[in-house]
């Protein structure tokens, strides 16, 4: 019986795990019964902590006390009705229940029966060892303070949230303030405090100023700026005077505008005296406020206004403003004092709303000082190479207008080389200069092509003048109408396109176009850009005459082979010629205009008396060269397809801007359009067909029609995959898995077309495209190791073979199989001028508000890269 364990020995050893269960069940029972007394504590805390009863009146904070004050007593009465004071038999009890088997009532126990059996005892005690060792593991619980079913709707949790705010941004201090709420002088001038700020306009981009930490007295502000005084205490215990808003009444002689607001809000207008005082004189504070003016935007031309050779007009402007430009605008006028006033200028023009274009602005950096290019195509407007004034405007965001003087000037626009196109393109002005020229116009385009065999090159020109001519004059014969004027201009714009450009089908007449147009060039005086810009269109006329004359010599057999050149027979490559093009276009430079018409001359007559010869290994790549082309020709429909698919998407965001883009680009490209062979892809459109072409697609299309497009090509791209060379060669292979991507790619975008998803149309053609591009490489790689396998000899056989191996082109022939070579196909300046070009008029498309958020952010990508 001496080994029998005693309670008070086990409650001993239990007496630290009691301890805190009878504390957590004290918790539970304060929780439950006061969480309501608690929750209106923490309130009325966090409101006298942030100062809230500072603010208002007398009557509203003591009767918010008063109602306070019961709320609580009710709190307090109800949690006392309800609070039970936990016992230690409840505490034991509640340990208890946390171990297995209720050690600790069984080590409490005593036993009834078999207390003189020693077999009973031994069992007695052996369970009270287990019982002893399982109490032994006692861990006081966690108390149960969960209130949602006491407070459903979380009240605590807001007056906690309150209580929080209060000890961040509030002050205990504030708390003994609402017992100085009284009608007593001294309370006044204790508790009697305020606050100030001066806020500048946003655009100035300076920190808002806090009055209270301002010890300088005198504050240089900016016109504008918003000046917050609040006062606190008792309602004309402060005084506000201030000079700076410009007001009127009572402020001017320093008075509060009203007796019981305590707050004051006023804008800087002027220099002048701020104070603050009152309270008995304890509080005297005045500043002396300099207000800085904003003043007025700045913007001139920052070099004459100038015309690219395809028409479009620059124009550079210098822009500056103490705080930034936001917004600038060019107003063109026509300058009637400066107009020769003769033959089709002689009538009083009809009248015609001046043309406002918006300025472009820098998309990010400092808009104090900046300089900018005004970017437009006018060709087509009617006072094209006519007097104009431009006057730029520019304005701020305070909203100053600045207007600066009007610059005089030829409005830029494209030039026509051609005379019979020049002689069109005057007509045209004289018709929309005012619609009683028709008769004349009539008259002077009949004389003018009376011997059609001497000045129309193509009869399809011809046909289309008499066309126009039956047309204008059965309109002139009554009275000829606004819109049939604007119909007969656009007709003539487009025949004067033709007879400039001529059929650019075919390789010969592009040739002799490109050269009689620089030719002109050299005789009329042409800028350095438009000869620039005619020498590329030589370039790329001489190159696509030469692949042409090869690729019909292969079809004919008048290829000569290496044996059966004659001796006296000159030989030239590619690079022959681009030497004599770059001769002329220096002396064109220099001014030699004698010599370089004679090195044309002499261009020509080598060109139209060429023939083609054979190199070794060159009939083995016929095939090679075809598929190359073919999949090149599939790359070109699928990158417009991909061109059309974005221009309807513009058009849904906002179809009045993408309907004047597109005008403006068919004026840009010289009133072709872009089609297929849009510009940067194929070149500048191919007569009549890309006409008509052009003006559909300016009008948008169908994603049905679209998604037939697609169908077709990917049905071209299947038959190339059949007649692909290269098989059974790694290179060859990863051309065709290239393809076979592209492939899946173009059926996703015909889907989605189908559907209407033209952004995920879109994306599918992006992919087709990488494909293709893939693939070219590949079968290009592909094609260059079979050349070089079917290469006799090695070393310097090899290299012999290599330095006479030409194609008609002039290019090496591993260049053939390969996308591209290692000359400069474009040679000169041209590419960085071609590449400021395009940078220009990203930086003009991006100015445009009008334009839909996902172009304009896809615009600033660009130039955030570039």
């Amino acid at each position: 019986m001496a080994n029998i364990l005693r309670p008070n020995q086990v409650m001993r050893s239990l007496r630290l795990p009691l301890l805190l269960t009878r504390a957590g069940q004290l918790a539970e029972q304060v929780l439950r019964a006061f969480w309501p007394l608690i929750s209106i504590c923490l309130v009325v805390l966090a409101v006298l902590m942030l100062g809230l009863h500072e603010v208002s009146s007398v009557e509203i904070v003591w009767g918010t006390g008063v109602v306070s004050l019961l709320a609580a007593l009710m709190a307090l009465i109800w949690g006392v009705r309800r609070f039970h004071w936990p016992t230690r038999a409840e505490a034991l009890a509640r340990l208890d229940e946390t171990l297995p088997g209720r050690p600790i009532a069984a080590l409490l126990d005593d036993q009834a029966i078999g207390a003189n059996d020693p077999q009973s005892l031994a069992v007695w005690r052996a369970h009270q060892r287990r019982m002893t060792t399982r109490a032994s593991q006692a861990r006081a619980p966690a108390p149960d303070i969960r209130l949602a079913r006491r407070d459903p709707f979380a009240l605590r949790y807001v007056a906690l949230l309150g209580f929080a705010v209060a000890l961040l941004f509030g002050s205990f201090w504030r708390i003994g303030t609402v017992t100085a709420m009284g009608p007593t002088v001294a309370d006044t001038v204790l508790t009697s405090s305020w606050e100030g700020w001066i806020e500048p306009p946003r655009y100035t981009g300076q920190p808002t100023l806090y009055l209270n930490d301002q010890t300088d007295k005198v504050l240089r502000i900016a016109e504008g700026s918003t000046i917050t005084i609040r006062l606190y205490g008792e309602v004309g215990a402060l005084t506000l005077a201030e000079t700076i808003s410009g007001r009127t009444g009572p402020e001017t002689t320093g008075e509060l505008t009203s007796a019981t607001d305590p707050a004051q809000e006023f804008t800087a207008k002027q220099s002048g005296e701020l104070s603050i005082g009152g309270a008995g004189g304890e509080i005297d504070q005045s500043w002396q406020v300099t207000v800085v003016e904003d003043t007025a935007p700045q913007i001139s031309v920052a070099g004459p206004a100038k015309a690219a050779a395809t028409g479009e007009m620059t124009l550079a402007f210098t822009a500056s403003d103490d705080y930034g430009v936001v917004a600038g605008q060019a107003v063109i006028a026509l300058d009637r004092g400066a107009l020769d006033r003769r033959y089709g200028l002689a009538l009083d023009p009809e009248p015609r709303e001046r043309v406002n274009v918006e300025l472009p602005m820098p998309i990010s950096g400092d808009r104090s000082m900046f300089t900018e290019t005004l970017i437009e195509d006018f060709s087509k407007h009617p006072w094209a190479n006519l007097p104009v004034t431009i006057s730029l405007t520019a304005e701020d965001a305070a909203g100053h207008v600045t207007h600066a003087a009007p610059f005089a000037t030829t409005l830029p626009a494209r030039r026509f080389f051609d005379p019979m196109a020049a002689a069109i393109i005057e007509m045209r002005r004289d018709l929309l200069w005012t619609r009683g020229n028709g008769p004349r116009v009539a008259q002077v385009l009949r004389a003018i092509s009376h011997r059609p065999e001497d000045v129309f090159r193509k009869e399809t020109a011809y046909l289309r003048l008499r066309v126009l001519l039956r047309r204008l004059e059965t309109f002139t014969r009554y009275e000829l109408k606004s819109d049939q004027q604007e119909e007969i201009a656009e007709a003539l714009w487009d025949l004067a396109i033709l007879l400039e450009e001529g059929d650019i089908g075919d390789a010969l007449e592009r040739l002799r176009r490109a050269q009689e147009h620089l030719a002109e060039a050299m005789k009329n005086g042409a800028s350095d850009e438009e000869i620039a810009e005619l020498m590329q269109e030589l370039r790329d006329a001489s190159r696509e005459y030469m692949r042409q004359l090869s690729q019909m010599a292969q079809e004919n057999g008048e290829v000569l082979e290496p044996g059966e050149i004659p001796e006296n027979m000159m030989q030239m490559d590619q690079a022959d010629l681009q030497k004599m093009m770059d001769r002329i276009q220096e002396l064109m430079e220099q001014g030699r205009m004698a010599e370089a018409e004679q090195a044309l001359q002499e261009l020509q007559e080598l060109m139209e008396n060429m023939r083609m010869t054979n190199t070794p290994g060159q009939n083995g790549q016929n095939e090679g060269q075809q598929a190359m082309e073919g999949l090149a020709d599939t790359l070109r429909e699928q990158q417009g397809l991909s061109d059309q698919a974005f221009r309807d998407l513009q058009e849904q965001f906002n179809p009045n801007a993408q309907a004047g883009e597109n005008q403006g680009n068919e004026g840009r490209n010289g009133g072709q359009g872009r089609g297929e062979s849009h510009e940067g892809q194929g070149g500048r459109g191919t007569g009549e067909g890309q006409v008509d072409e052009g003006q559909r697609e300016g009008q948008g299309s169908e994603p049905g029609s679209l998604a037939d497009r697609q169908q077709a090509l990917r049905d071209e791209l299947n038959r190339q995959q059949g007649q692909l060379p290269g098989a059974g060669t790694p290179d060859g292979d990863a051309a065709r898995d290239a393809l076979e991507r592209a492939g899946r790619a173009m059926n996703g975008a015909e889907d989605a077309l189908r559907e209407d998803d033209l952004a995920g149309a879109i994306d599918k053609q992006s992919e087709a495209m990488e494909a293709l591009r893939e693939g070219m490489r590949s079968l290009g790689e592909a094609l260059a190791q079979q050349e070089q396998q079917n290469q006799p000899g090695q070393g310097t056989a090899e290299s012999d073979m290599r330095s006479q191996n030409r194609d008609p082109l002039g290019r090496n022939s591993g260049s053939r199989g390969s996308i591209g070579t290692d000359e400069n196909l474009l040679q000169g300046e041209d590419v960085y001028r071609r590449a400021r070009e395009l940078l220009d008029e990203i930086r003009r498309r991006s100015g445009d508000g009008d334009r839909p958020d996902i172009e304009l952010d896809y615009l600033r990508r660009l130039l955030d890269r570039f």
